[in-house]
């Protein structure tokens, strides 16, 4: 497993024990890095208009297509370290 993989890991079990929840749209970019970090470019259909949190979930995580997974998860670390 490489040192990014390895931050990754621990940034993740870390985002789940926040002292403090982070707002809503924190919460939606920590969802589509993560998402972004270990899936790739979303995929399937986007939820359909009565499951709004799923929709925007799904479109938090589609802005992110073309970007690599390694930055990614460089994201996603940065931005659990700068919530602690």
């Amino acid at each position: 497993m490489s040192d990014l993989n390895k931050l990754f890991q621990k940034a993740a079990g870390e985002a789940q024990s926040l002292s403090k929840r982070p707002d809503n749209d924190t919460m939606l970019k920590l969802y589509a890095l993560y998402k972004q970090g270990t899936k790739g470019d979303a995929s399937g259909n986007r939820p359909g208009m009565f499951d709004m949190v799923g929709r925007a979930k799904y479109d938090a995580w589609a802005k992110l297509k073309g970007t690599s997974m390694e930055s990614a998860m460089q994201q996603y670390v940065d931005l659990v370290e700068s919530l602690k």
